[in-house]
């Protein structure tokens, strides 16, 4: 659809800032993150909350039929920031029958000042019925890149500053949590570049986000946004130096077994692609209090970091997520990092994972082994099955984020299509970049 004359044609992607050179130094990735403000900063003095809840327009011509089944979760989080969220669970059928009623109820009262931003996996449907679409989905219940968020940030501030009649619509399919991840990441973007007469908004996004988010989301959401938060603040500081995995450490045995103990293995991510996948350890509940797995030489790790604990089921072809955790290697400062229950994915709900658990990382600067760790080896008791090439071991389902499934849903290797096994990173491959 050609845009309206005066409007601003969004068919082609709103211009985001380019990756960083990996050969930049650390300063000039600071100055990506400041860039963004470019040609919007006004300073805004600090401005206490109202006392009193502000009164959010709430749009009648959403049927209640959609409001009694649950099926569509639609806010006003601010007059010019609207959330829509429909459950992963959501009937296919009513799903798309709710969105083409969202759709006529933008439509009618937005006209063509609305851009919607998609946070899910994509979809035709969607792109059909909304004349400007910007596509920055990722995995539910994950984190996004630290990129990605800066670039969301830019976009949404490009388009409301545009107009003042311009709405931003974020739509997801799923866990809240991805909408919450934006809301906070632009309510601290707006508190260095908007204006003072904003901060009801900024208290409205708070609020939002306390409220609606905070008791569903991820550990590595709130992570994120602490980071985006810390380098937008100046408050943490950018780590710009190689590092090198050699141990993750598990401290006290989850109970993935029905007499106790689990079978663990890992998968590591850089920037959302496999990077490596260890053995198959099998430990007993009573036999350890902790378990080591070792990576020699050091894995090479920077940037966006994903690092998955798998249960392989004993004779059954599936598996079951033990903990996951993402990281960014700029906030990194220490060659030992550790993660208590709380700080992981899935995990800190989890009945099975010790209350006292906790992983810790050893890092180095160097892919060589590092000398006095020989109290980290693993008893007699543990075993370790190297035999990775199992399909179910291998198969790696962030290949089919955009084939409308994503890794919010484990199961049976073979309802996937399996990758090609990366058991250690390529000894050339280069630093990437930091965001």
């Amino acid at each position: 659809m050609l845009a309206e004359k005066g409007e601003v044609d969004l068919r082609l992607p709103v211009t985001l800032p380019a990756p960083v050179d990996s050969s930049q130094p650390a300063s000039s990735t600071m100055l990506l993150l400041f860039s963004l403000f470019q040609g919007s900063i006004r300073v805004t003095p600090s401005v206490q909350p109202p006392p009193q809840p502000v009164s959010l327009p709430r749009n009648m011509s959403v049927s209640q039929t959609m409001e009694d089944s649950c099926e569509l979760d639609l806010v006003y989080v601010t007059e010019r920031i609207i959330a829509v969220s429909f459950p992963s669970t959501a009937n296919e059928e009513n799903f798309r029958s709710n969105l083409r009623e969202v759709a006529q109820m933008l439509k009618s009262k937005h006209g063509g000042n609305y851009l919607l931003f998609n946070l899910s996996e994509r979809r035709p449907d969607i792109t059909k019925l909304h004349a400007k679409v910007l596509e920055f989905g990722w995995p539910d219940l994950h984190t996004p890149a630290l990129e990605k968020i800066c670039s969301v940030c830019k976009a949404m501030d490009t388009w409301l500053n545009a107009d003042p009649h311009n709405v931003v619509v974020l739509h997801n399919k799923g866990n809240r949590g991805r909408i919450g991840v934006v809301i906070a990441a632009y309510m601290h973007y707006s508190n260095i570049s908007a204006s003072a007469d904003q901060a009801l908004d900024r208290f409205a996004m708070k609020r939002f986000y306390e409220d609606k988010i905070v008791p569903i989301g991820q550990p590595s959401q709130r992570r994120y946004v602490h980071y985006f938060s810390g380098l937008l603040s100046g408050t943490i500081k950018m780590n710009n130096k190689p590092l090198f995995l050699h141990h993750v450490i598990m401290h006290g045995i989850p109970n993935f077994e029905s007499k106790g103990g689990c079978r663990p293995f890992l998968r590591i991510y850089q920037a959302m692609q496999p990077v490596y996948t260890s053995g198959i350890y099998n430990v007993q509940g009573d036999s350890q209090t902790s378990i080591c797995i070792t990576i020699e030489p050091g894995l090479l790790l920077k940037g966006d970091i994903l690092l998955k604990c798998y249960h392989k089921k004993f004779r059954s072809p599936a598996r079951d997520v033990i903990f996951r955790v993402q990281f960014h290697t700029c906030a990194i400062h220490d060659l030992g990092v550790v993660f208590g229950k709380e700080d992981l994915d899935e995990a800190f709900k989890d009945d099975r994972f010790p209350e006292y658990g906790k992983v810790e990382f050893v890092f180095s600067y160097g892919p060589e082994k590092i000398q006095g760790m020989e109290h980290l080896e693993n008893g007699p008791s543990v075993s370790v099955d190297y035999n990775t090439s199992d399909p179910l071991i291998r198969w790696d389902s962030y290949d089919n984020f955009n084939g409308h499934r994503d890794d919010g849903m484990e199961g049976r290797w073979d309802q996937w299509t399996p990758v090609p096994l990366q058991t250690a990173p390529p000894r050339t491959q280069g630093l990437g970049s930091l965001v």
